[in-house]
């Protein structure tokens, strides 16, 4: 029988799991706080559990760990960890330093299905999904490295084409007895699968951030392909339906592409289309790469777009590029060692 990874339970997974071995439900609160609190990588540190339920576990299953192959530093501080997963595929998770706000960007996917035209990872297609104990993992190693204090799903993959170990992870994440992030602290990002917003938003109790990036169908399908299945009508109404806490807001990502969508006509189509969305925006100045014919904006049109959002009472941050000297940033994630 094959032995089961218990990072792949969330609590109640977990509870039901230990029932099964004819063991107090309450054993799997103990041992979910021994992997996440106290980061055991092993049975035998599990010491208030006894030696006999510890010698059952170690038959039945096994407690995964991910050590990161290469960390690289960026001049800026941002450390991009790639991870060498159990079948040889690779992932890279980047840690971005902010005065003691240490936002870790973690993967979903090895790879990407979505073909986003200006996103390094999608060139190299889709080769599979992540289990949530890879996930997890993620934030495991990274954590013995440095403090964590937020998680965004913004690293490889689409996070909402992998719920059914997305979702599991976000518990984990969120569990006051797993790594006991605040539900304001996890983000999932998307580049727009309408029904899979839903089914996020029945699932969890998490922040969305949504891929924009164009303010008309043509322009959004010609670099996005997701938008020919869900044009941004479907898509706005998803958000506007996306069940948010008091207070919270969506985030918007615009990536701004020279000559593409950073006019100052894009910007007041941009206000019309969020106005009925609680939202606020983060401007992304796109990341040149070799092979992509895209090219970043100039200052002085990232300016007047920024402006103009500012000036319509719109929350507005232009994201400074980190971590692209090492290939840490945004869209530059491609889970191999070489160039």
């Amino acid at each position: 029988m094959e032995k089961k990874d218990l990072k792949n339970f969330t609590l109640a997974g977990l509870e039901a799991y230990i029932s099964g071995l004819g063991k107090e439900r309450f054993r799997a609160k103990q041992i979910f706080k021994w992997l996440y609190q106290m980061d055991a990588t092993g049975f035998s540190q599990m010491t208030n559990v006894s030696k006999e339920f510890r010698s059952a576990l170690e038959e039945s299953a096994v407690i995964s760990n991910l050590e990161p192959e290469v960390v690289e530093a960026s001049q800026d501080g941002t450390r991009k960890y790639l991870f060498r997963l159990e079948d040889g595929a690779a992932v890279e998770s980047v840690l971005i330093p902010d005065e003691g706000r240490n936002t870790l960007c973690i993967s979903s996917q090895v790879g990407c299905a979505m073909g986003c035209a200006f996103c390094l990872t999608g060139s190299f297609g889709l080769s599979r999904n992540l289990s949530t104990a890879e996930i997890v993992n993620q934030v495991c190693a990274v954590k013995r490295d440095q403090p964590v204090r937020n998680i965004v799903f913004m690293g490889m993959g689409e996070p909402l084409a992998n719920l059914s170990a997305v979702i599991p992870a976000v518990q984990i994440l969120t569990d006051p007895d797993g790594f006991q992030f605040s539900t304001r602290k996890v983000t999932v990002s998307t580049c727009g699968l309408v029904p899979e917003m839903a089914e996020l938003g029945r699932g969890v109790t998490v922040n969305l951030a949504l891929s924009l990036n164009a303010t008309t169908d043509e322009v959004r399908s010609q670099i996005m392909p997701v938008n020919r299945r869900y044009p941004l009508q479907q898509l706005l109404a998803a958000c506007k339906a996306f069940p948010l806490p008091s207070r919270r807001w969506i985030t918007i990502e615009y990536v701004l592409i020279r000559y593409l969508n950073d006019t100052l006509e894009d910007a007041k189509r941009l206000v019309r289309l969020i106005s009925n969305i609680p939202s606020k925006v983060n401007l992304i100045p796109f990341n040149e790469h070799a092979g992509c014919a895209f090219r970043s904006p100039t200052q002085e049109a990232i300016d007047r777009f920024h402006k103009y959002l500012l000036d319509k009472n719109v929350t507005v941050i232009t994201r400074s590029s980190r971590g692209s000297d090492i290939s840490a940033a945004c869209g530059q994630l491609k889970g191999r060692l070489d160039d």
